[in-house]
């Protein structure tokens, strides 16, 4: 007799080919059953509360500044209330290594849990259109008599309905993503104002709505199988500790279904020792965790790149176990070497490894953003200059400055000449910093020739925002090169 790992790896002709995918290499299209048990309430109560921050973050304000703002075309970003720009960039590097090595070491501990439970495309496929299509069309039976029967009037109307619920839904999810990209106050403004004035956004909306309505109503799972690089990835980053749903075969090999079961009982009551003819396993072969999965898969194959932990089939398993006065679990949270062996262990080196680096990223993340300044300067000398020659020995260079508020509120703004002695004369207006601005300008800095060192004489800029000392910055001032005659060289020549 086979061992049950034996009766497994029998049973790896899934290898082959795709659940989505027929000999002919066509689409084969997915129909799952209604789901429903205790992880399904728990994955409705979650997507409840994520449709919900989704839905309504363009319209959360902290401080009078959007929860969360994501303006590329601009380069402004929002998030939590607080603001970030381009010079910005080494906080969203650490930021981005940190969200990396974050999913990646959720990976490697549970799996695909994530797609299952918290992805936008599962969240609204399975608890928005999924709910619609069986509103309107029914449940898997129903759907597919009604793909399969002749084009009557009930079938035209029941598409027509479908579809159109499906694009009007669409249409509201790429207006409320267009809104974490813009604000909602120009949103606002291109909903409100006649079409012709935003012609560009609304060709963007049109755009981005067919999209969402494509994936939703066409591509489904084929988005996680063939688009999403989370789903690639997922091979390299799971190990036999991994905990993911997986299919007891220890417990449910041999399957056998019910009707064959009563044959094997009579045969056993016949044999003295009652053992060869009652070995089977729990499994009755019912194909409910197969006909409820959304990525159509059957999970009793072991874990497969397609499943995204959605626990449809978890749910439907203990349902039937419940019928048939079996325990709990055959489908359950846990990890091969769990199953296979006996032997729980979710902290290895592999993920004490990660989780180290992650704690390194976190923590320069969080002290880069401590030591952020509300405000950046740059003076750099003018290009193409030298510099000029005044009375009474004294020279001058011209500089360029920029300056940015990172802030929401305006800044009073100064610029001092801190060392050497010396004077700084603006030229223009540059006290002032509009909130989540930027400011450009010139100034002049004369020096006198005790002051200078050799044709380069370093200067430092005290730069002060709201009368409070703030920054300190250096830079270079041109002077003539030292001479036995001491020769002075004129910017005009």
């Amino acid at each position: 007799m086979s061992t049950e790992k034996e009766r497994r790896i029998d049973q790896n002709s899934y290898r082959d080919h795709i659940a989505t995918v027929n000999e002919e290499g066509k689409r084969n299209w997915i129909y799952p059953s209604k789901p429903s048990g205790r992880y399904y309430k728990w994955r409705n109560i979650v997507a409840v509360f994520l449709l919900l921050f989704f839905f309504s973050g363009p319209f959360i304000t902290i401080n009078g500044q959007p929860l969360l703002l994501l303006n590329i075309l601009e380069r402004k970003f929002v998030i939590f209330g607080t603001a970030f720009w381009p010079q910005d960039l080494h906080l969203l590097v650490f930021g981005a290594l940190s969200l990396i090595i974050f999913i990646v070491l959720f990976t490697a501990v549970f799996g695909r849990l994530w797609c299952g439970w918290a992805c936008p495309q599962t969240i609204f496929m399975e608890m928005v259109f999924r709910r619609i299509e069986y509103w309107i069309e029914g449940d898997r039976a129903q759907q597919i008599r009604l793909n399969r029967a002749p084009w009557n009037w009930t079938k035209i109307w029941k598409k027509t309905l479908k579809h159109s619920v499906f694009f009007g839904m669409a249409f509201l999810i790429s207006n409320l993503f267009l809104a974490y990209i813009i604000g909602k106050d120009q949103l606002f403004t291109i909903i409100t104002d006649p079409p012709s004035q935003h012609l560009a956004g609304l060709s963007a909306i049109t755009i981005f709505s067919g999209v969402f309505y494509g994936v939703f109503a066409f591509l489904r799972e084929q988005v996680c199988h063939f688009i999403c690089p989370y789903g690639r990835m997922q091979s390299v980053l799971l190990d036999n500790n991994s905990i993911n749903v997986m299919y007891d075969y220890k417990r449910g090999e041999p399957r056998t279904p019910v009707k064959e079961r009563d044959d094997i009982g009579r045969k056993a009551r016949l044999d003295d020792l009652g053992l060869s003819g009652a070995d089977y396993g729990d499994c009755i072969d019912c194909h409910q965790c197969v006909r409820v999965c959304p990525m159509g898969i059957d999970i009793r194959n072991g874990t497969q790149l397609e499943c995204v932990h959605c626990t449809a089939c978890i749910d439907a398993c203990d349902d039937v176990m419940e019928k048939i006065d079996k325990p709990k679990g055959l489908i359950r949270y846990s990890s091969e070497n769990a199953i296979s062996e006996g032997k729980k262990k979710i902290l290895t080196p592999r993920v004490a490894g990660y989780s180290g680096i992650l704690i390194v990223l976190v923590v320069t993340f969080f002290t880069f953003l401590g030591m952020r300044a509300d405000t950046e300067t740059t003076i750099l000398r003018q290009p193409g200059t030298l510099f000029q020659e005044l009375p009474n020995d004294r020279y001058s260079n011209i500089y360029e400055i920029r300056a940015i508020n990172k802030t929401f509120e305006p800044i009073n703004y100064e610029v001092k000449l801190q060392s050497p002695d010396g004077e700084l004369t603006p030229l223009g207006d540059i006290h002032k910093l509009p909130a989540q601005g930027s400011t450009e300008g010139r100034f002049l800095v004369k020096l006198p020739q005790e002051q200078l060192n050799g044709s380069n004489t370093t200067v430092t800029f005290a730069v002060f925002a709201n009368g409070e000392k703030i920054e300190t910055i250096t830079s270079g001032f041109i002077g003539p090169e030292p001479t036995s005659n001491n020769k002075k060289e004129d910017i005009n020549e």
